[in-house]
């Protein structure tokens, strides 16, 4: 099964993928974990790239995160089932990953929409403070990064979500309720 975890930043995406993979055995694929390895291992341009665009608070631009992506989902160990958080962030993203995964022999079956008010999502990433990347002692939720971050998330929502709609693959769920309920609601949804 392969499944794609998507909405703002602190809507709770890695708390409940976290909680699927434990209950389907499927390793958990993330965008986040993906740019922090290259800032953290790469010493070349795209380490470069990560690295500031965490200690800016940023977004990695569409081109290298399509070479992050593009080296993960090729990996035999793709095939057999993941759970994406943080990736597509927008249509062009969505295009991108069908297209890989058409060519690479596999389709995302589930798109799970965790629906989150804007001003709950500063709460909660406001709070969590988090560091930019292992040693690093910059605050990558500093407030002023968390808006233009959700900023940029919101600008290409509906249509992350007209794309999946479309599909007939996508899940919405109340990501305001307690990490249980939306739990509960997920597995409902799929494991039909």
């Amino acid at each position: 099964m392969h499944i794609v975890f998507y909405g703002p930043e602190g809507s709770g995406k890695g708390t409940q993928a976290k909680l699927l993979s434990e209950k389907l055995k499927l390793p958990i694929l993330g965008s986040g974990d993906l740019v922090r390895y290259a800032a953290t291992n790469d010493k070349g341009l795209i380490g470069d790239i990560c690295r500031k665009a965490l200690l800016e608070g940023k977004y990695v631009a569409d081109s290298e995160m399509y070479v992050l992506w593009k080296n993960r989902l090729k990996k035999s160990d793709a095939k057999k089932g993941w759970i994406m958080d943080g990736f597509p962030r927008n249509v062009t993203q969505a295009g991108f990953l069908d297209e890989k995964l058409d060519k690479y022999g596999y389709k995302v079956e589930y798109v799970i929409f965790l629906k989150i008010s804007e001003e709950e999502s500063m709460k909660r990433l406001v709070d969590r403070k988090r560091e930019a990347f292992a040693g690093s002692n910059i605050n990558h939720d500093a407030p002023e990064k968390v808006k233009e971050r959700l900023k940029r998330y919101y600008l290409g929502e509906s249509d992350v979500l007209n794309f999946y709609k479309q599909k007939g693959i996508l899940i919405e769920i109340n990501g305001e309720q307690s990490v249980e309920k939306v739990y509960e609601d997920i597995v409902k949804a799929i494991c039909k």
